[in-house]
């Protein structure tokens, strides 16, 4: 039965009526909606030749914004699935990361679990466009692109060479519930939308381990395994982030429990999460606290090979304020820590032990060290007892009431002057209003930095000195005054030199702030194997403060040599396989800490750290925590993006400035290697998205649908229209079909002959010796260097060749003629045939 297949087919009242495909076969209808306009479409069958038989078994649809192929040889007219990446937008991408000269083994184990994720609606065939060839591959390592979406999906694409392949997508969503209608969800306010959006991504590719940070204060930790596991409960911790120790106060003088600021975190067993489920608790007037922003699944979770969830970490709001979002991210898979700060405060987390190990706001990291001699911007700050308990932070206890009496009103009752009631209820309507203008500029805040963070909603005319980058361009005392908190802007786990005084290196963390200040905190960790999940993590600050200009935004160690060191890692294992006896043991003796070349020195070598801020770069020699090397980077813009690459065997500092500018500084000496005029900040979505990787590659996102590539190295710029493939190749035409006898002897319709049919030796037979016949000679530049000599001659012999050519010609016209009475006759001998053999049955033969 015939197919007929038109564009459109949808009454014009049809309500909310979108561009669609009818496909009518026989006596089936079926109307096909697309979700952008066609602009063509076309069938594809077996054969090329129209007077073939024609079977359609799909149609190409060619839209604005995609390629649709329909499988009509199933129910139902399924597309098929497409393999090229048409869509990096599916849900708008937030954030992307690069990484270049993985682990060989990574994309064959990331397509391996994406492959086997069931798609739905498919059809079972393979694409059956083909065309096209590879470019030759000089590159031979791997490359990765993740994107963070605003739906809260991730996906991995293969990036090698310069091929975009999705490899695996994880949705990091289902861990939480689904809110039904708005009136659900009354804890999500500090978005208007997307509460799962993914802002920061912290991968490390040797483990495998995968840390994500989203819009609504949430940190999730997943753990590669080729395994299928079902989860029953789904771990979860609960983190209250303070700005100030007694700063969280109610009306009513209640104070916060003590578990919600630990004060250093060299007594971890004092700190008591939040049991999992949450029970969200309230003050005396209503203001909501211990309630995170999202709401964990109760119910068991089945997941899937590929990243499954190790744990959930979610910051509460506090007194009616909700959490800041999170504006760092770090893991470490050998050391099993996870931190993430805000301009609130930072918070450590063993995701081992399930336990929080550090919880400071960021005035409590100096210590007695504060360079900028900040006083607290509450009277509260002087530990007053002023209500029902006061909060001993040291000891983790709670005072009673009837020891908590005001030190103005003696041994009497608190309330026995009027001056005093009246001063307290002013003092209560100040914290009221100050609370409530508080939540409204937090509120506020949250909005504009949601609007900075989806594509969907930038402004392209945004202009570069805007406020908008809520970071200290300057040190100086007058500018700290203008700013509010003091954000965490870099952290970086690794095993280096704590003090001046320190003969060999340890595990420590580094902490950079936005008012340009680096902080180093030391970690003692316990042995591996089984102790390391029962004895505790000591954490404790160093007392080391570095300084320089304008926000921290990188932090890398290199050894002597000159040599990055990375930061230590553990290899991939299978988690949910059991292990055998000697494996175990193995993991019993070693320590859970990759080797890595800081940990093997002697003690008279020495590390250099390089730090990276808005305004300059530093390269300080370690333990002596002296300078070496510096570099104003930039004095009248500021640094988007810094990183530390590897680049042709070397270590350099790659920056992209708001002005425009790429640039490139060798490592220890940073010396400028290059400065290029590139791109204009026009708009924030570049800002958010630029990054560089090794091996000289960088990429961003150019609009809320496109990457762009770029690359600064001389190796892979000589190689790429090599590298670039080929979109069309020639193809031989398939064989026509053949051509039966009773077809041709009874009128199969007219035949097209070509001239080698008519005139070619197969059918005419050879020609004449004393015919012209063209034999092609070795040509070349010496063949014409020999015809062009003797013109005159060569004139008088081509006359005679035409002449000579004259009589060929009406020879051949004549056999041409003869030819075509044969023809006539044999033609009128065959139809006498068929009129004589026209009504004879076959038996009468």
């Amino acid at each position: 039965e015939p197919f007929i297949i038109l564009s459109g087919g949808l009454s014009y009242d049809t309500v909310g009526r979108r561009p669609c495909l009818t496909v009518m076969h026989g006596k089936s209808t079926a109307v096909l909606e697309m979700d952008y306009s066609i602009v063509d479409f076309l069938t594809l069958c077996e054969t090329p030749y129209p007077n073939d038989f024609q079977e359609p078994y799909a149609v190409v649809v060619l839209l604005e914004k995609d390629l649709v192929l329909i499988d009509l040889a199933q129910n139902g007219y399924p597309i098929f699935e497409n393999p090229y990446p048409l869509t990096i937008h599916e849900s708008p991408v937030t954030c992307c990361e690069y990484f270049a000269d993985c682990p060989v083994d990574l994309i064959p184990a990331l397509y391996s679990v994406g492959a086997r994720q069931k798609r739905q609606g498919y059809s079972k065939k393979e694409w059956p466009i083909s065309g096209g060839n590879w470019g030759l591959i000089t590159q031979s390592y791997p490359e990765i692109i993740i994107t963070g979406h605003a739906d809260g999906s991730i996906k991995f694409w293969d990036a090698s060479a310069i091929t975009l392949q999705v490899l695996y997508k994880l949705k990091t969503a289902k861990v939480f519930e689904k809110s039904r209608n708005k009136d659900d969800r009354p804890n999500t306010d500090i978005v208007d939308e997307d509460p799962y959006a993914i802002q920061i991504i912290s991968w490390c590719p040797e483990s495998r381990m995968l840390c994500i940070a989203g819009v609504s204060a949430h940190v999730i930790i997943y753990r590669f395994s080729k395994q299928e596991v079902t989860t029953e409960v789904i771990p979860m911790l609960e983190v209250r982030l303070l700005y100030e120790i007694n700063d969280v106060e109610t009306p009513d003088g209640e104070q916060v429990p003590p578990s919600s600021t630990p004060g250093t975190g060299s007594n971890p067993q004092s700190i008591v999460p939040q049991s999992h489920p949450s029970t969200s608790s309230s003050s005396s007037d209503g203001l909501r606290d211990n309630v995170p922003c999202l709401k964990v699944k109760n119910s068991p979770l089945k997941q899937s090979p590929g990243y499954q969830i190790e744990l959930v970490i979610q910051l509460v709001w506090v007194s009616g304020e909700p959490p800041q979002q999170i504006t760092s991210l770090a893991v470490n898979s050998a050391y099993g820590l996870v931190v993430f700060g805000n301009c609130n405060g930072i918070a450590m987390v063993d995701y081992l032990q399930k336990t929080v190990l550090l919880n400071l706001g960021t005035i409590e990291l100096y210590g007695s060290n504060d360079p900028y001699r900040r006083e607290p911007r509450s009277p509260r700050k002087t530990r007053q007892p002023s209500g029902a308990g006061l909060c001993d932070i040291n000891e983790g206890t709670v005072v009673p009431e009837d020891r908590c009496k005001s030190p103005t009103s003696g041994s009497g009752s608190p309330n026995n002057s009027d001056d005093e009631q009246k001063m307290n209820n002013f003092i209560e309507k100040v914290k009221t209003k100050s609370r409530k203008f508080s939540k409204m500029v937090t509120n506020d805040i949250a909005k504009m930095s949601r609007k900075l963070s989806l594509p969907t909603e930038l402004k392209p005319d945004l202009d570069v000195k805007d406020n908008s980058f809520s970071r200290s361009r300057s040190s100086s005392v007058t500018s700290i005054d203008k700013e509010s908190r003091e954000a965490i802007s870099a952290l970086h786990f690794c095993e280096t030199f704590t003090r001046k005084a320190d003969t060999s290196p340890s595990p420590c963390l580094w902490v950079g702030t936005t008012l340009g200040t680096v902080l180093v905190i030391v970690l003692n960790l316990p042995p591996g194997g089984e102790q390391r999940l029962l004895q505790p993590v000591i954490v404790s600050p160093s007392g080391t403060i570095l300084r320089l200009k304008g926000a921290i935004l990188r932090m890398a160690f290199l050894d002597t040599t000159g040599s990055l060191v990375p930061p230590a890692h553990e290899p991939w294992r299978e988690h949910n396989v059991p292990e055998d006896k000697d494996e175990k043991e193995k993991a019993k003796k070693r320590r859970p800490v990759s080797v890595s070349p800081s940990s093997s020195q002697e003690i008279s070598e020495n590390q250099y750290a390089v730090i990276c801020s808005e305004k300059q770069a530093k390269v300080i020699s370690l333990p002596s925590q002296n300078c070496i090397y510096k570099q104003n980077i930039t004095e009248t813009s500021f640094v988007l993006r810094g990183d530390i690459v590897s680049l042709n065997n070397s270590i350099c500092l790659a920056c992209f400035c708001a002005n425009g500018h790429i640039m490139t500084f060798s490592l220890p000496s940073l010396r400028p290697l290059l400065d290029v005029y590139y791109l204009p900040l026009t708009n924030m979505r570049i800002a958010r998205t630029f990054c560089f990787t090794n091996n000289g590659q960088a990429l961003y996102l150019v609009s809320p649908t496109e990457i762009q590539r770029l690359t600064y190295s001389q190796e892979t710029c000589e190689n790429l229209q090599e590298m670039l493939g080929e979109l069309f190749t020639p193809v031989e035409t398939p064989e026509a079909p053949n051509r039966g006898f009773f077809k041709g002897l009874f009128g199969g319709g007219a035949q097209s002959l070509d001239r080698e049919e008519l005139f070619g030796e197969s059918a005419s037979g050879k020609a004449s010796r004393s015919l012209a016949q063209h034999i092609p000679g070795p040509g070349g530049i010496e063949g014409v260097k020999g015809a062009a000599s003797g013109v005159v001659g060569e004139l008088a012999r081509a006359r005679l060749a035409l002449d000579e050519r004259g009589q060929k010609l009406g020879e051949l016209e004549e056999k041409t003629a003869a030819m075509l009475y044969s023809a006539d006759s044999f033609s009128k001998h065959a139809h006498e045939m068929m009129l004589k053999y026209k009504d004879k049955k076959w038996y009468q033969f």
